[in-house]
């Protein structure tokens, strides 16, 4: 994939080279040029490939968060935040 990238880049940097040395061209006219038919689009395409890699990576980050919170919680005593029970119920006198 990323040989197609360096390759369009290439092919707009060519571009505005002819623009910048051509008589009727100017810099400024080859810096757009550039920028706007190679960094503008490969930007994009790279941003739009890359988004499936950047939300598995956020939901592994999820994922160990939450076993990370799920073991402290069972490492703490009484951690489920319940109240605490008596240890010995009481026993009831038979009248």
């Amino acid at each position: 994939m990323y040989l197609i990238v360096i390759a369009w880049l290439y092919v707009a940097l060519m571009m505005a080279v002819a623009e910048a040395t051509s008589p009727v061209g100017s810099v400024v006219g080859a810096f757009f040029t550039f920028v706007l038919y190679g960094v503008g689009p490969v930007s994009l395409v790279i941003y739009l490939i890359g988004t499936p890699a950047r939300r598995k990576a956020i939901r592994a980050r999820e994922a160990d968060e939450l076993a990370k919170h799920a073991a402290q919680e069972s490492r703490q005593p009484d951690g489920g935040g319940e109240p605490a029970a008596d240890a010995v119920p009481p026993v009831r006198k038979e009248p």
